[in-house]
């Protein structure tokens, strides 16, 4: 019970960062983008290609995630290590940025993950 619910968090937290991969690295200066990220046009602009770089990161923080999901035998040591990163991650966005949403949306669910996993 308690692993397919750890199965569901860590799908959770890699999809949220193939939603945030798609954002930063397609959608930036778009609408969507720009509403996601409370930007004006001529900041997203500027700041594009910071953001494609960004996005390729939560790409990778993502594909690792899912990488534990597949890799059965080191579930548990591959799923911690990305959690980790993401939680560090939401924190660090969080305080730099001053937003609390960036903090609930990508740190909580992973932190949620990796209680799980030590439980």
């Amino acid at each position: 019970m308690i692993h397919n619910l750890l199965i569901f968090i860590v799908g959770l937290v890699a999809f949220e960062h193939i939603y945030f991969m798609i954002l930063e690295m397609f959608y930036w200066d778009k609408p969507k983008g720009l509403k996601a990220f409370g930007l004006k046009l001529e900041e997203a602009k500027v700041s594009k290609t910071l953001a494609k770089n960004q996005g390729l990161y939560n790409g990778f923080l993502a594909a690792g995630l899912i990488w534990a999901i597949i890799n059965k035998n080191n579930f548990n040591e591959i799923a911690l290590f990305f959690l980790t990163c993401v939680t560090i991650a939401g924190i660090f966005g969080s305080y730099t940025t001053g937003k609390i949403k960036l903090f609930l949306v990508q740190s909580v669910p992973a932190i949620i993950g990796i209680i799980l996993i030590l439980i």
